[in-house]
């Protein structure tokens, strides 16, 4: 049933083809790797369709829960076209490059042998970064009522700092999982050659972080205070 923002300037709605695509997007992801890993029995590969399915889905529909109307914001086109210049560019490359470019490689490792076999515990401890990167970024989707898929400020919509839950950590928890996420994958599909993808992720990443972070330095009112409680970015103590 469509949901409507309330309370708000221009409230969206959610319609049923934004949910499809959102699944089709998230479902593509774990079709593509076991598609061209080419292994019923990979283990790995099936589990990580999991996790993806379970954070990026079922952290949506957290988040939807929680502010109503969230999911239409982060689709709506009007939000784009008033994301920052920077960030038309940066912020698709991202969505892209931390999905289906990992997932292609790693599977094509895995079914030609790319890599040598990592020991299991490697595995293990993969399964472990991705499962805490993924809780980490879906707690901060669903804790931040402007967490959209661009860089877009609306002091006109109420749009204020949030300072709670993974907030109170770092100024951007929500690169912060996916990075810690994309190390993961690496190890818990024993794929060096994503490792390649896996950097590139984490340059765009690592870019658009400090972009983001200079524009609400300026633009959003409390944002400095903030900075100066929470020093970091994306790692306690280093960044």
């Amino acid at each position: 049933m469509p949901v409507k923002t309330s309370g708000e300037k221009g409230a969206q709605i959610d319609s049923p083809r934004q949910w499809i695509s959102l699944v089709v997007f998230y479902s593509l992801i774990p079709l593509i790797l076991l598609i061209c890993g080419g292994d019923l029995g990979w283990w790995q590969g099936w589990l990580y369709s999991i996790l993806i399915l379970v954070a990026g889905i079922g952290g949506r529909i957290w988040a939807e829960q929680r502010h109503p109307g969230l999911t239409a914001e982060r689709q709506n086109k009007e939000t784009f076209q008033n994301a920052k210049s920077w960030d038309k560019v940066l912020a698709p490359l991202m969505a892209v490059s931390i999905s289906y470019p990992m997932v292609i490689v790693a599977g094509l490792d895995h079914r030609h042998h790319w890599s040598p076999e990592l020991p299991l515990w490697l595995s293990v401890v993969g399964f472990m970064f991705i499962a805490l990167g993924y809780a980490f970024a879906a707690w901060a989707f669903a804790e931040n009522r402007f967490f959209y898929s661009v860089v877009c400020i609306q002091p006109d919509r109420g749009h204020v700092v949030c300072d709670s839950g993974p907030y109170r950590f770092v100024r951007h928890p929500g690169y912060a999982g996916n990075i810690l996420a994309l190390l993961g994958i690496v190890l818990a599909l024993g794929s060096v050659g994503a490792l390649i993808t896996a950097a590139l992720a984490t340059i765009i990443s690592v870019i658009r972080t400090g972009l983001e972070d200079q524009a609400l330095h300026k633009e959003l009112l409390g944002y400095r205070d903030y900075a100066q409680r929470v020093r970091y970015r994306l790692i306690p103590g280093v960044y």
